[in-house]
């Protein structure tokens, strides 16, 4: 009898400790997002008053296992620096290389820093939605906005990191628009273009 109380106490032992890791994972994970979030936030704001010249506090420089554990699925709601910057770029670039990756994170911290764009990523990512006519088109295409594939989403989110530290050479020289190389839109005779990065050309206004 003795011996089977052992047992049970035993069986119940090893399921409640992979439990209590799990929760205490998810625990730290939730804790890491927030402090993450919290400094793009820092960063974000440092970018709009200061420019983007001014390097950022070491002490307030996004971790690599920070910006993971934010929104690691590519479901979370749209409303902080980190998710709106990755999830623009997962879309932007789907298929293209880190390179192109940057550039276009580029273009999004150029127009943080521009006086003729909004002050908050999320609100740069989503200019124009209230018209219709998206600056960034995936926002507007009317399709689904999750992340499918993980991998893909895992090297966006790592540009963002150090796009957000501002530890990205700016590809594009200073660039606040871009289109794919396979349209001519209308717009772009009117500005100066600055780089071709991938499938995508790279614009700024005229001196």
């Amino acid at each position: 009898m003795k011996q089977r109380t052992r047992i049970r106490w035993l069986v119940a032992l090893l399921l409640v400790v992979p439990l209590l890791a799990s929760q205490a994972w998810a625990v730290d994970q939730e804790k890491r997002a927030e402090v993450a979030k919290k400094k793009a936030e820092v960063l974000e704001q440092s970018i709009v008053t200061e420019g983007g010249d001014v390097s950022p506090d070491p002490s307030m420089t996004i971790t690599k296992p920070g910006i993971q554990a934010v929104d690691p699925a590519g479901k979370a709601p749209l409303d902080n620096a980190i998710t709106c910057m990755a999830r623009s770029l997962y879309w932007e670039t789907k298929g293209q290389n880190a390179a192109t990756m940057e550039a276009v994170a580029n273009v999004m911290m150029n127009r943080l820093s521009s006086d003729e764009f909004p002050d908050t990523i999320c609100e740069v990512v989503k200019q124009g939605g209230e018209q219709g006519a998206c600056q960034f088109s995936w926002w507007c295409d009317g399709r689904a906005d999750e992340v499918k594939e993980e991998d893909s989403y895992l090297i966006v989110k790592e540009v963002t990191r150090k796009a957000l530290n501002q530890q990205l050479e700016d590809r594009t020289d200073g660039a606040l628009f871009f289109h794919q190389r396979s349209i001519s839109p209308r717009w772009a005779s009117a500005f100066l273009r600055t780089a071709e990065v991938g499938k995508l050309l790279f614009y700024k206004p005229q001196d």
